[in-house]
């Protein structure tokens, strides 16, 4: 059997489970957003300050993956809100069997939102439907202004760009403005949010997850 039979069919089993995933998050009125970037683009640093200023009341959980460790989990676990660390063991992506296994034990019906924070690459990720709502890419001014034309199928897929770091640019020679007219390239409709380590964007990214809550709850939500 060829590798490409192979990859085939790894990526039919996986969507036919992802399918199966969204239609119980759609049950639950559940939003599920996967969070996809290069290593080091401050993912994990965006959804601190994201918890840190969630409202402790929402019914709000995470997955994180990453290849060795669970350093990502116990940061995000510190907010109160329950955290479980994928290991993927050397996987450069997340997939829907595994976001099934670390489910089994949390009752969707006492969740709104689902965080999937995936393994830091940004091209095996963008393979595997993970049953959710939302691709969200996340580009840091500390890499390339290209990596939109370089890397386009997440740019693609993703509804949202969050352009992070931006309190760096005075300090680094980046095109903020390129950056965002090359995800617009090759994604015309994407929506771009950006922040910064100082909390700048967050309130705008918040909202964001509010409208896409709501759009849930109504029922009017598409997913991905």
């Amino acid at each position: 059997m060829s590798q490409i039979v192979v990859e085939k069919k790894v990526l039919n089993e996986n969507q036919k489970l992802a399918a199966e995933l969204r239609e119980r998050f759609r049950q639950h009125k559940i939003l599920v957003v996967n969070i996809i970037s290069s290593p080091g683009s401050g993912k994990t640093t965006l959804l601190e300050r994201t918890l840190e200023r969630m409202d402790k009341t929402k019914r709000v959980a995470l997955l994180t993956g990453d290849l060795q460790t669970e350093n990502d989990a116990k940061r995000l676990a510190k907010w109160g809100f329950p955290a479980k660390q994928i290991i993927t063991g050397g996987t450069c992506h997340l997939d829907a069997k595994m976001i099934d296994k670390h489910l089994a034990d949390w009752k969707l019906e006492d969740l709104d939102i689902l965080i999937i924070e995936n393994v830091g690459n940004l091209v095996c990720p963008t393979s595997y439907d993970l049953g959710e709502h939302h691709k969200i890419v996340i580009l840091s001014v500390t890499e390339g202004e290209d990596k939109p034309l370089k890397y386009p199928s997440i740019f693609v897929k993703s509804d949202l760009m969050i352009l992070s770091k931006v309190d760096l640019l005075p300090y680094l020679n980046f095109d903020a403005e390129l950056a965002k007219q090359n995800a617009r390239t090759v994604h015309p409709g994407i929506e771009i949010i950006e922040t910064s380590n100082k909390g700048d964007g967050l309130e705008q990214w918040m909202a964001w997850l509010e409208a896409k809550l709501a759009a849930v709850k109504a029922g009017d939500a598409v997913s991905a």
